[in-house]
């Protein structure tokens, strides 16, 4: 089976859902991860979604803020969402498919403004769900596995738009890209996104804040797709829809895709 997957952090699913409709008309991804959804599960619009095919759901939600949904047109079960650092924050949700494949959905705290876990208590939020995501793929050794989402960490120097600018900015700071390093590493992860496209600078992410977006350019690659080792050689075709970020009414995120024959 092959199939095409995204990941996108929608910055609220119903404010934002004439994009998603635009995406699942235009780009078609069999499956549809979606993060910061601010919404409630039962107010998710799934109605137009399911008239484009996309007849299965498992998400969980908050009134305002986080939440994370998949769509899929392919059978799906849910697997379960764990609470990690303890948050109450809807943060993670996991579907299973037919061929046993299981798809982790990622919303990683962004961390607020400030690195420091004594000054900026949402930074240690931010670490501390880290760990514990390190933490359970140590004990639990996920196989046959995706994970995708916001994981708000640009981890490589070319992953932002200024390396050495951005070394003392929450996203890029050594802390938190050890930190991811040693998460994907407990899992045994592989980035599908870089595996594909090994070179150069790539981004998911433009502020909101820059006049012109586009030709500023100064960009961050927060949003990741990742694969265990047993099937990361059956992932391919990765890119960003970066001319997503310039629709009406946008998210600050882009798309991320990726395609995998199992």
């Amino acid at each position: 089976m092959t199939f095409t997957l995204a990941t996108w952090n929608i910055n609220s699913v119903r404010l934002r859902e004439p994009i998603v409709l635009k995406l699942l008309q235009e780009e078609a991804p069999d499956v549809l991860c979606l993060q910061e959804c601010k919404s409630p599960v039962e107010k998710i619009p799934t109605e137009g979604f399911a008239e484009l095919g996309y007849t299965h759901m498992v998400a969980r939600g908050q009134k305002g803020y986080n939440g994370v949904a998949i769509l899929s047109r392919l059978p799906m079960e849910e697997v379960g969402d764990k609470d990690f650092a303890g948050l109450g924050h809807a943060r993670h949700i996991a579907g299973r498919l037919e061929n046993g494949v299981t798809i982790h959905n990622f919303y990683v705290p962004a961390g607020g403004d400030i690195p420091d876990r004594e000054k900026n208590e949402k930074f240690g939020q931010k670490l501390d769900y880290l760990s514990d995501m390190r933490d359970w793929f140590h004990s639990e050794k996920p196989e046959k596995s995706i994970l995708v989402g916001d994981l708000n960490i640009a981890p490589r120097e070319d992953d932002v738009w200024s390396h050495k600018q951005l070394l003392k900015v929450v996203s890029h700071t050594p802390i938190e890209v050890e930190a991811l390093a040693e998460t994907q590493d407990a899992g045994g992860w592989i980035d599908i996104t870089r595996q594909d496209i090994p070179e150069g600078q790539l981004y998911s992410w433009w502020s909101y804040r820059a006049r012109d977006w586009d030709a500023a350019d100064k960009g961050r690659r927060l949003d990741h797709v990742w694969a265990t080792p047993d099937i990361s050689n059956a992932g391919h075709s990765s890119r960003v829809l970066r001319d997503a970020r310039g629709w009406e009414k946008p998210s600050d995120h882009a798309p991320v895709f990726a395609t995998f024959d199992l």
